[in-house]
């Protein structure tokens, strides 16, 4: 399990599985807002509570953050999935980087191409700076 909160800790998340990895995406949102995202499913492994607004980008993502401190806490889908499942997933940055340094970094062309880049041997402690 791995629990983070927004800076003023109003919001906070928990995610009830072990990840194999961390996200970096380069799209036009994910390379402004500087997250690193762990992926699974509402209700399921992905909890969040507090109060949080949504920018509803496009027909599929919401991008959640704090109304009082403005930091991006998760992204869920706008419906669910065939399987009737919501996919949602946190930024890891907003948690304690003890619990995750050690987890390699998946590099996601969101900008371009729309596929997986791989992994470059970089950890989620090698981009805390």
């Amino acid at each position: 399990m791995i629990e983070g909160s927004c800076h003023c800790g109003a919001v906070h998340w928990r995610f009830d599985a072990t990840p194999e990895s961390a996200t970096a995406c380069n799209c036009t949102i994910c390379r402004r807002y500087g997250v690193l995202w762990v992926y699974g499913h509402e209700g399921e492994d992905v909890f969040v509570t507090g109060p949080t607004r949504a920018y509803v980008r496009g027909k599929h993502l919401e991008f959640h953050f704090c109304p009082t401190c403005g930091s991006v806490t998760h992204w869920r889908g706008l419906a669910p999935g065939r399987s009737g499942r919501r996919r949602s997933a946190v930024n890891l940055r907003l948690t304690d980087p003890d619990q995750v340094a050690h987890l390699p970094v998946d590099h996601f062309d969101g900008l371009h191409a729309f596929e997986d880049l791989g992994r470059d041997q970089r950890t989620v402690g090698d981009m805390w700076f």
